[in-house]
């Protein structure tokens, strides 16, 4: 009874410790990732992005992508992956009236996504 209760009571904690670990790591990434499209927001607000400042921002992305593929699900990172392509093609033709909402939509992405992989008792039931 006494080892089964340990046993129980070991998986359970390891079992919370990834969620923590997963939660941390995807915040953080997304963290990351929004101080990038930020950057580049502001620069297309100001209408001096080029294609070049979103291939760079989309390549950061898809090095991240490859990481976060292990503990979010694919649906999740091929949005991210659509609107990021539609974001750069606008840039790269200058139509920078119809990135701007994009951007938000990823910048909008970029905080709420993160708190779905939190340990909460909301994400669990």
């Amino acid at each position: 009874m006494f080892k089964s209760l340990t046993a129980i009571g070991i998986a359970a904690a390891i079992l919370f410790g990834l969620s923590v670990f997963e939660w941390y790591f995807v915040q953080k990434e997304f963290a990351d990732f929004g101080e990038e499209l930020q950057t580049l927001y502001d620069k297309t607000e100001a209408e001096t992005a080029k294609i070049g400042d979103a291939r760079v921002v989309q390549d950061l992305w898809e090095q991240r992508k490859s990481r976060l593929h292990v503990w979010i699900p694919h649906n999740d990172v091929n949005k991210i992956d659509d609107i990021m392509s539609e974001a750069v093609r606008l840039i790269g033709e200058g139509d920078y009236a119809l990135a701007l909402p994009k951007l938000e939509v990823l910048l909008h992405l970029s905080t709420c996504l993160p708190d779905t992989y939190r340990p909460a008792v909301e994400n669990i039931l």
